[in-house]
C-alpha cells in the first residue's frame, strides 16, 4: 500500500474503532510494526492529535471531539459516492431532493480541483432511461430511529395510518428496513395484534425506542418477508393459475411481491396473483411465455380471448 493510501486508511481505521492496539493495525495494513509507528508519528507531525495507551488494552486513537479536516476521496470512491446520490435522487430514493443536492456539493467542495470538475461532468452528463420519480415523504429522524431499533433489538413505538387514515399507537419489534419498487417497508412483530406485519414507512408519523426486542424468527429474511407480505395483501382480483414450468422459471418472471408459488407437481406450479385491473393481468399473462391454466376468476377468460384475437390479428393482417 502507497504511503499516502497508508495514512488515509490508518486515520478511516482510528475514527471508527477509537482505541486500536498497534498489532491490529499492522495486520489490517499489512505493514511492519515500525512503518505503523512511524505512520502514527507522520499523522502527530500533521497537527493531528494522535493518543497512546500502554497496558493490555492500550493502543492508540485520535483524540475524541477532535474536529477531523475533510478526508480526500480517490477517484474510484468520488465517483462511486456521486453516482450512487444521483442515482438516489434519480430514483425516488433519496429522502428529500434538497438533501442530496447539499451532499454533492459539500463532497465537491473537499475534492481537488481536476477531480472536482470530473465529479461535476459526471453529475451533469449521467442520464437514466427511467423516468425520474419524485422523492417519498419520509422523515429522516422516523427512518434513522426505526434502523436504530431494529440494529440493537429494541422496541419501538409508532404512531400509523392505516388504510383508513385513522392513525393508532402501536409497539412493534422491527426486524429491517426493506426497499420495494421504490419504497421503504418495515417489517416487524405487532405487539397489538400478536403477529408479523408489514408497516410502510411514510406512513409512520412518529417513532420513540423503547425497552428490548425480541429476536426474529430463526433463518428470518426481511426481505422474503416485504415480498410475500406484499404479495398476500388485498386486491380488487385474485388470479389463479396453474403454470406448466419449473418453480425457478416462473420466479423469474413474477417477482416475489406480485405473486406466491405453490409446487404442485413435476413442472407444474400453482400461482397466486394480485390485480387491481384484469386488463392488466391479462397483459402481464400474455408476457410470461409459459403455457397455464387458469382456475380462477372467470371473468379474466374473455379478457385474454380479446388479447389473444387482437395479437393474431396483428400477426396475419
Amino acid at each position: 500500500m502507497a504511503s499516502t493510501a497508508r495514512l488515509f486508511a490508518l486515520l478511516n481505521l482510528m475514527q471508527e474503532r477509537g482505541w486500536v492496539q498497534g498489532d491490529e493495525i499492522a495486520a489490517r495494513l499489512e505493514a511492519e510494526p515500525r512503518t505503523v509507528r512511524r505512520d502514527l508519528a507522520r499523522l502527530a507531525e500533521l497537527g493531528l492529535p494522535v493518543e497512546s495507551r500502554r497496558g493490555r488494552y492500550g493502543g492508540y486513537r485520535i483524540r475524541p471531539g477532535f474536529r477531523m479536516p475533510p478526508l480526500m476521496f480517490t477517484d474510484e470512491e468520488a465517483t462511486a459516492v456521486v453516482t450512487a446520490l444521483v442515482a438516489a435522487d434519480r430514483l425516488g430514493l433519496s429522502i428529500a431532493a434538497p438533501a442530496t443536492t447539499s451532499a454533492l456539493t459539500k463532497i465537491r467542495q473537499v475534492l481537488p480541483v481536476a477531480l472536482r470538475d470530473q465529479a461535476r461532468s459526471l453529475q451533469d452528463t449521467l442520464g437514466f432511461t427511467n423516468p425520474p420519480r419524485t422523492p417519498q415523504d419520509l422523515d429522516t429522524p422516523t427512518l434513522l430511529r426505526l434502523a436504530e431499533a431494529t440494529r440493537h433489538r429494541r422496541q419501538a413505538r409508532i404512531t400509523y395510518t392505516g388504510r383508513g387514515k385513522a392513525e393508532r399507537e402501536r409497539v412493534v419489534d422491527p426486524y429491517g428496513l426493506v426497499v420495494n419498487r421504490m419504497r421503504w417497508y418495515v417489517p416487524a412483530f405487532d405487539h397489538d395484534s400478536g403477529e408479523l406485519r408489514t408497516f410502510r414507512v411514510d406512513r409512520i408519523r412518529t417513532v420513540s425506542v423503547a425497552g428490548p426486542a425480541d429476536p426474529p424468527p430463526p433463518g428470518f429474511d426481511p426481505v422474503t418477508a416485504v415480498a410475500d407480505s406484499l404479495a398476500r395483501a388485498p386486491w380488487r382480483w385474485e388470479v389463479v393459475l396453474l403454470i406448466h414450468a419449473s418453480p425457478e422459471s416462473v420466479r423469474r418472471r413474477l417477482p416475489e411481491w406480485l405473486a406466491t408459488l405453490t409446487p404442485e407437481s413435476e413442472g407444474t406450479v400453482r400461482v397466486t396473483l394480485r390485480a387491481e385491473q384484469l386488463d392488466g393481468a391479462a397483459r402481464l399473462l400474455a408476457g410470461i411465455g409459459l403455457p397455464f391454466d387458469l382456475l380462477a376468476p372467470e371473468e379474466l377468460r374473455p379478457i385474454l380471448a380479446a388479447h389473444a384475437e387482437a395479437l393474431l390479428t396483428a400477426a396475419h393482417p
